[in-house]
């Protein structure tokens, strides 16, 4: 089957260990299920595995691709839920989780084998492209906001790096919860798609807040780590969940964030109950991905070089067929 995968690591250069070519049909296994992968959505965590990052070089080649949605064996229209666990039959609190592409291989392919257990219905409101941006970006921004920054409607969040998938989404999703949303770019087009998307403001990068912020969402990291702990209001939370420009800031404002008792709250992913609850919440509402670019699988050096040059706002997606 015709599959997009890494076949080498290079920490300078990943694009050059991406492959595209035939790789094996995944083997039946017990208890799991192949889709026929209809469409894939890219994640900064497909680059990260092309320099090496979760994913070791005995593991290569790995089929990349985390989202998917398509067609299982009995011809249900499914998307993937892509957090594996140990045993590979669901996820127990204790146990060792992993993603796609860590372990096993993902989705940008023609098929897929994940676990039964990971299959969630797909809603008929959503089409494939839709469906297959929630399943890691969507559901990271849905964690973020409502499990873990604790916010209600009324209350107020700062978006950093708008343009960015899970950012994207934080917006769209904030503003359809009642949240006054802010965000942030060094890219005024994509400060003016943040207001059309219902922030309230799009500011520079940095810039200073017209008030300060029940909960901050990070996934910058070291550029902008200074500027979301001196957003917060007192007792505010800043959720991080990404550290695209690295993860050492120059200043960590641990005064700061003692002094006035702010939470530091990590955030991976989603459970597969959030997905299914994110699933509902946009079948049952106007709110859908925003999806930057759609190409054929083909074509998915293309999609990975506009993503590795930070030019997308929302989801880049791959299709077959």
């Amino acid at each position: 089957m015709f599959a997009a995968y890494a076949a080498r690591i290079d920490r300078d250069q990943p694009l050059s260990g991406l492959e595209l070519g035939e790789r094996p049909a995944p083997a039946r296994t017990p208890g799991w299920t192949t889709v026929n992968v209809r469409a894939a959505s890219l994640n900064h965590h497909d680059l990260w595995s092309l320099k090496g990052v979760g994913l070791p070089e005995g593991a290569l080649p790995m089929i990349l691709g985390c989202d998917a949605a398509g067609v299982d064996e009995d011809g249900n229209e499914v998307v993937v839920h892509s957090v594996i666990g140990e045993t590979g039959h669901g996820v127990g609190p204790e146990e060792r989780r992993s993603i796609l592409t860590e372990r096993y291989q993902g989705t940008f392919a023609e098929q897929v084998t994940v676990p039964t257990w990971n299959l969630l219905p797909k809603p008929k409101e959503l089409s494939f492209e839709q469906a297959a941006c929630l399943p890691t970006a969507w559901l990271t921004a849905y964690r973020m906001l409502f499990t873990n920054a604790g916010v209600r409607p009324g209350d107020s969040v700062l978006v950093q790096g708008a343009g960015g998938g899970v950012a994207t989404a934080a917006i769209v999703l904030g503003k359809a919860a009642g949240l006054r949303v802010f965000a942030t770019s060094r890219d005024e087009a994509k400060r003016k798609r943040a207001l059309e998307l219902g922030a309230v403001e799009a500011l520079e990068t940095g810039a200073r807040l017209p008030q300060r912020v029940d909960a901050v969402l990070e996934t910058v990291g070291a550029a902008t780590w200074s500027h979301s702990v001196k957003s917060l209001r007192p007792g505010g939370t800043v959720v991080i969940s990404g550290a695209t420009s690295g993860d050492r800031p120059s200043h960590a404002e641990l005064t700061r964030i003692f002094f006035l008792e702010l939470k530091v709250v990590g955030s991976t992913m989603g459970s597969k109950d959030e997905l299914e609850d994110l699933l509902s919440f946009c079948a049952a509402t106007k709110v859908r991905p925003v999806i930057d670019e759609v190409y054929p699988l083909d074509r998915a050096r293309e999609a990975f070089t506009r993503m590795e040059s930070g030019e997308q706002f929302g989801k880049i997606v791959l299709t077959n067929g």
